[in-house]
């Protein structure tokens, strides 16, 4: 407030000095608005589990290769010009309702035309798409171009499942069915040392692809019937996968786990229940079981599924060997 009510209104009229007082307002509100827009953003951002969904997730999910790493840095970045026009935008829309109103201007401007203005209007979003035009087609090459592979998988759409070969390691191939029961999720995370919850609804499947962590895997991705989409988000993956063609895709898993995708396309009555699930594993436990899957896949899952429970088991220990030590060095 500036005085008295008499400095903000005259025969109910907004005074141009409440008027430039309100729209200094305006703007430091629209200040704090976008930095807590971007503090929104930015936070979210490698907040959430890389594996899967979850409940109230704000942005993508953890970036787990270099593709989908580039795809965040991509999504923030347009993200930040798309807050700042909303709000300029806005505080345009504000500042001419409070200074141009029929109380502050009664004797409006006549002029129609204003070529500075105008030259403005027209150049700037050239210029704001140019600016993301650019990183865009980097983007789109990068995920476009196929490094040299150190594995080589095919998917196959199946209604409604997926079929994985593996052409460079025997080319054997295996199903990937829907976990439909709770009771097999739980059996599935016992055998594995795991928790229920890495095994989610929807999600879970009984037989994995499984990949090597920190190695290039050509993806090639075609169907047996009808149009399928293989989609994998922690990945930055999303390829058609179409009767009669081949399409290939590339990821390099950055860390061990598994990650959690679904068919995209709408490909029928059972399209929601089609997962993707991906085992990224270290060299030596994928070379353990690629070995053994090339003779028999379910005895080579049981095998692979005993490492990890071991693995587990020893970062178990460890892991109350440091409490420990922690517990020891405080007293």
């Amino acid at each position: 407030m500036i005085g008295n009510t008499d400095h903000i209104m005259i025969n109910g009229r907004m005074t141009a000095q409440w008027a430039a007082v309100l729209t200094k307002r305006m703007a430091k509100g629209l200040a704090a608005v976008f930095a807590l827009a971007c503090f929104v953003m930015l936070a979210g951002v490698g907040a959430v589990d890389a594996a899967q969904p979850l409940d109230w997730q704000l942005h993508f999910q953890e970036s787990a290769s270099p593709v989908m790493t580039k795809i965040h840095e991509f999504h923030i970045f347009i993200l930040v010009i798309i807050v700042a026009i909303v709000l300029l935008v806005l505080a345009l829309l504000i500042y001419c309702m409070v200074r141009y109103n029929a109380g502050t201007n009664p004797n409006p401007s006549r002029t129609s035309h204003n070529t500075t203005i105008e030259v403005v209007w027209t150049v700037v979003p050239i210029l704001i798409l140019v600016i993301i035009a650019i990183p865009s087609f980097r983007l789109l090459f990068f995920e476009q171009t196929i490094p040299e592979a150190d594995l080589t998988v095919k998917a196959v759409g199946v209604s409604w499942y997926w079929d994985y070969e593996y052409p460079d390691n025997g080319d054997f191939r295996f199903s990937s069915f829907m976990l439909e029961t709770p009771e097999s999720r739980s059996e599935k995370a016992t055998v594995s040392g795991g928790v229920v919850e890495d095994y989610p609804r929807l999600l879970a499947v009984d037989n994995e692809m499984v990949v090597p962590v920190n190695k290039n895997i050509r993806l090639i991705v075609t169907s047996d019937d009808v149009l399928h989409a293989f989609a994998l988000p922690a990945f930055g993956v999303k390829k058609d996968a179409v009767p009669g063609r081949l399409n290939e895709t590339w990821f390099r898993a950055e860390r061990t786990g598994i990650y959690y995708g679904q068919c995209s396309e709408l490909c029928g009555v059972n399209h929601a229940y089609m997962p993707i699930a991906i085992r990224v594993v270290t060299d030596e436990q994928f070379d353990a079981w690629v070995t053994a899957a090339a003779d028999d896949v379910e005895e080579a899952n049981r095998l692979l599924a005993g490492m990890l429970k071991s693995e587990r088991q020893l970062a178990s220990v460890s892991q109350v060997g440091d409490d420990a030590t922690r517990a020891d060095s405080t007293e």
